[in-house]
């Protein structure tokens, strides 16, 4: 067996190695692979990151819809989303292109749409009622008309084919009576209803639109129309719930040419922003908060700092939109980048497996701490104790030698650590004090090893004068580099058999004591 310093320290280090897998592999390679399979499983919970590119239809370029997506489309780009308009005639196109087409995402439509034509779909969702949009009913006539019964026999402008307003406007015409064998019913709505009007092509015209478009700036200019009173207002929006009674106050619109003259009760959905489930849940609190961002900045005249809101939807609302009416923006959203909040959301699922982890290690890092350090301390004791063992037989001077110089050594790499922490000293000095004490048996085992030869040259031939002359200075070396060794430990007393080494040879009686050497 090979017992050199170098080949006893590799095998030490190899085994403390060894020592340190199995301890861990005992304490943490069960939770381990439960920790593993919790990845694995969370993974699947886990939602894909937002997309950077979403898509809306917002109907014509002439409404106000799209005047707003602009605006919203101004917000999201602040925060790295890009959203892009599908124009379309009108509400019922935009659902139509949110059903069909994969790639349309949002849609903003008019209330009532959807009720008004029967239209269900579970895979639509609403986000949010954005503002209110009356329905504006401006006709040509000498005396103001009592309700909407009083367009009965005449050419009406109900809307372009497929918005909202077309929709809306039929509805109330048929519950008023008015239907198409006595009243010409005409599919133009926007600028060709102005158009129209303008020259006296037709006697009303049907708009529902917010109060700041151009289409009702543009109309209250012209001073032949009026604006229909809804004198029965409440009890269309007691027969419709997605409609609501509002007041147009006098001169609200245009207070320089105070108009309206007079106080005008109108009826008026709420334009409302829907989606598909696929929406990404993550996108819903950025599209809301630039919905407020921008509605504040241009309030309604009705429902001041009431709108957009969860109130005067027609789907089922959204969770995450939900969750933002109840308690606001997600916290992270507030604080930090848009990306970076949403990385740290959808790892949250990750938390469970890591606390997993991360509960044994907590448990095993003491231990290996406490084991770490006594390492590198009670690493010398196995060649310290192979060391005694040697002294126990009957060790040959070249082993011997061997072994002193190991301590030197050892003493050396003792004299360079400087990084053992406090509380664990007791240990440090413990060594070295075993250090010395070893070293002592070794002293006096190489004594007695060099008294028993001095014995031996007597009875023997002599050796040639080089060999003898080296043997000694050899000895001279050791017994020098050890005198202070001994010096420093000659306050030490020992029992009287401990200093009568059992090694002492039968051909000396009288092994030399510590005060000869």
């Amino acid at each position: 067996m090979n017992t050199t310093p170098e080949s006893i320290f590799s095998e030490h280090l190899r085994e403390t190695r060894r020592q340190l897998r199995a301890l861990w592999l005992k304490v943490s390679g069960g939770g381990f692979v439960v920790v593993l399979l919790g990845f694995c499983l969370a993974w699947f919970f886990i939602q894909p990151a937002p997309p950077r590119n979403i898509h809306m239809a917002v109907g014509s370029t002439e409404g106000a819809y799209f005047q707003f997506a602009n605006a919203y489309a101004d917000e999201l780009a602040k925060r790295g989303i890009n959203l892009h308009l599908h124009t379309t005639n009108g509400s019922l196109l935009n659902y139509e292109l949110l059903q069909q087409d994969n790639n349309i995402d949002l849609a903003i439509v008019q209330g009532g749409t959807a009720a008004a034509n029967k239209l269900s779909d579970p895979n639509i969702e609403s986000l949010a009622s954005l503002y209110m949009e009356p329905v504006w009913v401006f006709y040509r006539s000498d005396e103001p008309y009592v309700d909407l019964r009083s367009l009965k026999g005449k050419r009406i402008a109900t809307g372009s084919f497929g918005s909202g307003t077309a929709a809306l406007t039929t509805l109330v015409l048929q519950e008023n009576g008015i239907t198409s064998p006595t009243t010409e019913f005409l599919p133009i709505g926007g600028q060709e209803a102005i158009r129209q009007l303008k020259e006296e092509s037709i006697d009303a015209a049907f708009f529902v639109t917010s109060p700041g478009a151009k289409t009702v700036q543009s109309l209250s200019g012209i001073t032949n129309l009026r604006l229909l009173d809804f004198d029965r207002h409440q009890a269309y929006a007691r027969r419709h719930p997605f409609l609501s009674a509002v007041t147009l106050e006098e001169g609200v619109i245009n207070l320089e040419k105070n108009y309206p003259k007079s106080k005008v009760h109108l009826i008026a959905p709420a334009a409302n922003l829907i989606a598909n489930k696929q929406l990404h849940d993550s996108l819903v609190p950025m599209l809301l908060r630039a919905a407020d961002t921008v509605h504040k900045r241009e309030p309604s005249l009705f429902q001041r700092e009431k709108l957009p809101s969860a109130q005067f939807i027609e789907f089922p609302l959204n969770e995450s939109a939900e969750r933002y009416f109840e308690s606001g923006p997600p916290l992270l959203q507030k604080y930090l980048p848009f990306w970076v909040a949403s990385f740290l959301d959808r790892g949250a699922i990750l938390l469970l497996p890591a606390l997993t982890l991360l509960l044994p290690l907590f448990k095993v890092a003491p231990p290996l701490y406490r084991w770490r350090i006594r390492s590198r301390i009670y690493r010398w004791y196995t060649l310290l104790r192979q060391m005694e063992t040697d002294l126990k037989i009957d060790a040959n001077t070249e082993k011997l030698h061997a072994h002193w110089k190991t301590l030197q050594i050892m003493e050396t790499e003792l004299d360079d650590l400087h990084n053992v922490p406090l509380a664990y000293m007791q240990e440090f000095y413990s060594l070295r004090l075993h250090i010395e004490f070893v070293e002592r048996r070794l002293i006096r085992k190489m004594r007695v090893n060099e008294n028993a030869g001095e014995v031996s040259e007597t009875t023997s031939s002599s050796p040639t004068g080089t060999q003898s002359e080296s043997d000694s200075d050899s000895r001279a070396t050791i017994l020098c580099k050890t005198e202070e060794t001994i010096a420093i430990d000659s306050t030490v007393s020992f029992a009287q058999g401990e200093i009568e080494s059992p090694e002492t040879p039968p051909e000396r009686s009288d092994p030399p004591s510590k005060d000869q050497a």
